[in-house]
């Protein structure tokens, strides 16, 4: 795509999975990967969001692109985008296992040209879903392994970035144009290693990362999101007063800060035990335990609306005593705090 004609991405992509919409929001246009790891449920994730994702009401496409999938998995792909196959908002591209190793490669290049069909042919919002990209990856190896050509780092080789590019920046917006293509690439960490050539080079390429822990999966909490690791670069650009909520980016910001926070007290409990916390220090601890039961988690086919997840994120916020939510205007804490709140100093 010309850089010249871009047109910068400033409307939100809802998925109905509240963790994404508050804490990462998906912006058309943007290129916003899913960071997992084996065992986590990146697969089931992957087809909620493809299942559930809308544009305020406007032309709307799925374009899922399943890479080296297992049967049962392509079972459960097509079994899981059964209503938006139905509705005619739906292209499938499935790679198994056992297909041919070029066929995994041809296949989100094929995914990506109808996208690009689309969005700037028919007009359609247009949302890409690879996974697994490190299939992907892993293919591209064995390719240039049989090609004889000099490999670069674990084996990988040396193009693998520009390979990885010419995929992700097939997305974006055109001027004066109406469709958008948003890519969201799901990729697994091997042995949950962030600095992998895969995930590493998929960082310097994406607007951000959503990461998948196996902490947040051991507790039971699906989605298993880690949302201090994760960021949405260009969520200020799609939130905010005639985009998403007013309240949008100061509630997500203040959620962060207080987690970022209730994490540190944790681990000082840790040290010096949770009797020698001081009372906001447990109110701390009481929103992350909020924050998980009553924010994270969600239904494998919930699909919460973004008021839901706003008004959720206010309610685990108010754990807090009001002198520890500074980076909210004093007007929207006036607007959402009980009268008969009574802080804790």
């Amino acid at each position: 795509m010309n850089p010249v004609r871009r047109e910068p991405p400033n409307e939100a992509v809802l998925t109905g999975v509240g963790t994404v919409d508050v804490l990462t929001t998906l912006v058309r246009g943007q290129k916003l990967p899913v960071f997992s790891a084996a065992g986590l449920p990146h697969l089931e994730l992957a087809v909620q969001i493809a299942a559930q994702a809308a544009c305020g009401g406007e032309p709307f496409a799925v374009v899922f692109a399943g890479m080296g999938l297992t049967h049962a998995d392509t079972g459960f792909v097509r079994e899981g985008l059964a209503a938006r196959s139905a509705a005619r908002e739906l292209v499938l591209l499935l790679n198994t296992a056992d297909d041919p190793v070029i066929e995994r490669l041809l296949t989100p290049r094929l995914a990506l040209t109808v996208a690009e069909h689309l969005a700037f042919t028919e007009g359609r919002h247009v949302l890409v879903v690879m996974t697994d990209m490190t299939a992907y990856a892993e293919a591209l190896r064995e390719v240039s392994a049989a090609r004889g050509e000099i490999p670069a780092r674990r084996a990988y080789p040396g193009y693998l970035y520009s390979d990885l590019a010419s995929l992700y920046e097939r997305c974006g917006r055109i001027r004066g144009r109406p469709g958008s293509v948003t890519i969201l690439p799901v990729l697994t960490m091997p042995a949950g290693d962030i600095t992998h050539p895969v995930p590493d080079l998929t960082g310097y390429i994406t607007e951000g990362q959503i990461v998948l822990t196996a902490e947040a999966q051991a507790a039971g909490t699906y989605p298993p999101v880690d949302p201090l690791a994760s960021l949405s670069r260009l969520m200020r650009k799609g939130t905010g007063v005639g985009r998403t909520r007013a309240d949008h980016p100061a509630v997500a910001a203040q959620l962060i800060a207080a987690l970022a926070r209730s994490r540190q007290v944790r681990e000082l409990a840790d040290l010096i035990g949770r009797s020698a916390l001081s009372p906001t220090d447990l109110r701390h601890l009481d929103l992350e335990d909020a924050f998980r039961h009553r924010f994270l988690a969600q239904g494998t086919d919930e699909n919460r609306s973004l008021d839901d997840s706003l008004d959720r994120a206010w309610e685990v916020l108010l754990t807090l005593p009001r002198s520890q939510l500074g980076m909210l205007p004093a007007d929207l804490l006036d607007a959402h705090a009980p009268p008969q709140d009574q802080e804790a100093r």
